[in-house]
């Protein structure tokens, strides 16, 4: 038997053991495809039928990972088949056909454990989804200790589960509770976490992954897996036992009590998991592919799967990214305010490598700066083995001073001063007199017009907005903002420093509030208002969570600070009128600010009081807003949770109508990274595409008749009902 391999090379040492090394070519990393899985196939026959062969080693050709798991191109093709199998007129053939499709990968793993042969995995690096389910289907698996070798099944976090073994596997190795949390939380586990939940057999130096998987397939007695013997028990013991009553009944509560069922596939991976334990391991194999299959037909899956990976991916390797600028090597950069938000941005980009001048009105302030950006580096590296190392070396290209000379061989200055547009236009100018004549400007700004703070500078074109969200060290957005006069070359190198930190950016034309802003600011609008009309406020808070935010309206306030909502209003008055404020929001803002000091949680007193040790709670004299207090048993809390959620898709929607956004992956994902809107939509226009246009304008139209024209309809959907077509084709 001859094999024809481009995805795989094949070798057998003097000791008969097979060497399968995956090194796709013109890849950074090796994906599954159709291909791979086929010559896959091709291998494990050739294995068994070589009696040369004692066992098969499948390691990685790539030097710092294994493989990230299935293929944009192959998921994509999966979810495309699902939903038109639903409008099939042969649709139970065509179900039938996608169950069969879906469930290859788990198949091919079945016959690759069950072959007779001995397989081992020596990974190194990342070795996620369908790569670490195939890893789980070998016989022993082998990682390295470095920091950077991680394993795990994510798929949760993109709208689907696992569906090639690892919800039949994982559970039949670990303990219930920690399979679970595994799955459910979608999280990548180091060497040594999965080793202790018995996912991997031997945790060794990188030079000795290969050597000691070979050593396990010489050693081993027979190529039977745990679950294929007579004698194998759950780690856990049955479902129906005293232990499996304790686990499955909190399993399910804390499920829904984090997912509020917005997420059909987490309600399936316990399914999965559930009936599959109390079955063989071939027929768990059936429920999971019956249920994968299901997944793969819902709205949440189609538009997390476009919206968190394609898309995302998609932007993250330059889709808006000006395709006529060469790539930059930024080297050094300078960061003008070193308060909270400017030491955040210095802290990230000193652990991407940059050297960064950190520069204040005195070099005491620099310095303060620059210490909590040092304890910001700490934090992130406090759990790597090489922790003193890199925390050094990044604490060390800080460089914090009062000299704006120091500025002169920076590639990219970004000024972070405080939000006030006299303030950023003399830094600017100062910023300007000192630069490199090639250097690229920004403003880190969350509301202010760059071209208006463009005016006084004499390069225009090599000036821009890059908005950071807060926390800078969490947050992986950020806004890119172009103003008339910005030059393609200055947006490419705001790009290219976005990626070199690590965070996703989307491009923004300019307008007050930008994006995200505008769009979580009506969502903190809605809140306030629904407070004024008497719904109780823990009711305002527990439906915008059941609709899919992170955080209520009334707490994500606090966050941003009350104060400063309470500046943005006045200077939005100042400068548009009295008409583009709601003066409900602006009696309620200013009564908290002014009449009582409640600042949000920064000063511990908010719409939430803030007590040290304890948990945060309502303040119980909001109701001193409220004229009427409504009885929850009579409103309608479908409709609570669609006020806020449509204020914001139809901001968004809007900005989209203002060409603010113009392409609406950039809208999606600004939203779901930006400010947490509702992950299970896909994103605002995903949402708006999943219910059908028609539907979403006629439900906004009825909150038009209730609550006014904040809920108006812009033009660009109404053409879209119309025409019946969609954001995305």
């Amino acid at each position: 038997m001859s094999l024809a391999l481009t995805q795989f090379k094949l070798d057998i040492d003097q000791d008969g053991i097979a060497h399968l090394i995956w090194d796709i070519p013109g890849k950074s990393m090796n994906v599954f495809i159709e291909k791979t899985l086929d010559e896959l196939d091709q291998v494990i026959d050739y294995v068994v039928k070589t009696d040369a062969i004692k066992g098969c080693l499948i390691r990685s050709g790539k030097a710092d990972s294994f493989s990230g798991g299935a293929d944009i191109e192959m998921i994509n093709h999966l979810i495309d088949q699902a939903q038109n199998a639903q409008k099939s007129p042969q649709q139970v053939q065509a179900v039938l056909k996608l169950v069969e499709d879906a469930s290859r990968m788990s198949r091919l793993y079945r016959k690759l454990e069950t072959c007779g042969k001995i397989f081992a995995m020596a990974i190194n690096g990342i070795c996620v989804g369908g790569a670490f389910e195939l890893a789980l289907a070998c016989h022993y698996r082998v990682v390295s200790d470095g920091p950077n070798t991680k394993v795990g099944l994510p798929e949760i976090k993109i709208g689907i589960f696992p569906g090639a073994g690892g919800t039949q596997r994982v559970p039949r190795l670990a303990p219930t509770a920690d399979a679970l949390l595994m799955m459910l939380k979608g999280e990548l586990l180091p060497s040594e976490t999965a080793l202790k939940h018995n996912l991997v057999h031997a945790v060794v130096p990188k030079d000795q992954i290969v050597t000691k998987a070979k050593e396990l397939i010489l050693s081993a007695g027979s190529a039977v897996q745990p679950w294929d013997r007579e004698s194998f028990k759950l780690p856990s013991g049955p479902v129906y036992s005293k232990t499996g009553m304790m686990i499955w009944p909190m399993a399910s509560a804390l499920c829904r009590k984090d997912t509020y069922d917005n997420y059909p596939a987490a309600r399936a991976l316990l399914q999965a998991v559930y009936e599959g334990l109390q079955v063989s391991i071939d027929l768990g194999l059936k429920i999971e592919s019956r249920l994968f299959a299901s997944i793969l037909k819902t709205t949440a899956a189609k538009s997390m799967v476009r919206s968190l990976f394609v898309s995302t991916q998609a932007l993250n390797k330059g889709a808006r990214r000006p395709s006529t600028v060469v790539k930059s090597n930024l080297k050094k950069i300078g960061v003008v305010g070193t308060g909270f938000m400017g030491a955040g941005i210095a802290a990230v980009s000193a652990m991407a490598g940059l050297t960064v001048v950190m520069i204040d009105r005195t070099v005491e302030l620099a310095e303060k700066g620059r210490d909590t950006a040092a304890a910001t580096i700490g934090s992130r590296y406090k759990k790597s083995p090489s922790a003193s190392e890199d925390q050094l070396a990044a604490t060390n290209r800080l460089i914090p001073t009062d000299d704006y000379a120091a500025l002169a061989d920076c590639d990219l200055i970004i000024e972070a001063v405080f939000e006030d547009p006299d303030l950023k236009a003399k830094t600017l100018a100062a910023i300007e007199e000192h630069k490199n004549p090639e250097a690229i400007l920004a403003s880190n700004t969350s509301t202010l017009p760059i071209s208006g703070l463009a005016q006084t500078l004499k390069a225009k074109s090599e000036f821009l907005g890059i908005h950071f969200f807060s926390p800078v060290e969490k947050m992986r957005l950020v806004e890119l903002i172009k103003g008339k006069d910005t030059s393609d070359r200055a947006l490419a190198i705001g790009f290219d420093y976005s990626r070199m930190i690590n965070k996703t950016p989307i491009i923004v034309n300019d307008a007050r509030g930008f994006f995200a802003n505008r769009c979580v600011l009506n969502y903190i609008l809605e809140g306030h208002l629904m407070l004024a009309e008497g719904i109780p406020p823990a009711m305002i808070e527990n439906a915008a969570r059941m609709a899919g935010m992170p955080v209520g309206p009334l707490s994500l306030s606090d966050e941003i600070a009350l104060d400063l909502i309470h500046r943005i209003i006045r200077a939005t008055q100042a400068a548009l009128g009295a008409t583009a404020i709601n003066p409900v929001q602006a009696e309620i803002i200013s009564t908290m600010v002014e009449t009582h000091q409640r600042f949000g949680r920064k000063n511990g007193k908010g719409f939430y009081d803030y007590t040290p040790g304890a948990p945060k709670r309502l303040w119980t004299s909001l109701s001193q807003f409220q004229k009427i207090h409504l009885e929850p048993d009579q409103l309608d809390i479908d409709q609570i949770k669609f006020r806020l959620l449509a204020t914001q898709a139809l901001e968004a929607a809007r900005t989209m109508d203002e060409k603010i956004v113009e392409d609406p992956r950039e809208a999606d994902i600004g939203a779901i990274l930006g400010f947490g809107f509702a992950p299970f939509t896909g994103g605002p226009l995903s949402m708006i595409d999943g219910m059908g246009v028609d539907l979403f304008n006629h439900k906004c139209d009825a909150l038009k008749a209730l609550y006014g024209e904040r809920f108006n309809v812009p033009k660009l959907l109404r053409d879209m009902e119309t025409r019946k077509s969609h954001f995305y084709n």
